[in-house]
């Protein structure tokens, strides 16, 4: 049975509502959300302010000039703040805001999600690479 949105012809799937400039903002949202820097920080940060060196040392593999990079894209689009304290040498702290904090459970869902199903997922692609490897060679 139709529903009466659809009777009416106000149904349209997620596809018929497709509006270029929303997608471009999303998809800029979450190219910073969704970047593997990003939310090591963000994750991090979870557990409260954090020194550059704290967040250098907690994020294996990150670069001085990605996490610098990391850290200033993510306060100007309001995930955190940076506090400079006036002491010799300057004593800097990053922070998440509101905004970012409302971060932290999408994230979190997600590394959750992940764990749960990585062993599934690394199954299917080792099935994948063998029937297509195989598919290759003839």
């Amino acid at each position: 049975m139709r529903t009466k949105r659809a009777q009416e012809g106000t149904f349209m799937s997620p596809r018929h509502n497709h509006v270029p400039a929303k997608c471009l903002a999303v998809r800029e949202v979450l190219n910073r959300v969704g970047d593997k820097w990003s939310v090591q920080v963000v994750g991090m940060l979870g557990d409260g302010k954090k020194r550059f060196t704290e967040l250098r040392h907690g994020i294996e593999g990150i670069s001085q000039r990605m996490l610098t990079l990391t850290l200033k894209g993510l306060e100007r689009d309001g995930l955190i703040t940076r506090t400079v304290y006036p002491t010799v040498p300057p004593r800097v702290e990053y922070e998440l805001t509101k905004l970012g904090r409302s971060l932290l459970q999408p994230i979190t869902g997600l590394a959750k999600w992940a764990g749960n199903n990585r062993e599934k997922i690394q199954s299917a692609r080792t099935r994948y690479d063998s029937q297509n490897s195989s598919n290759q060679l003839g």
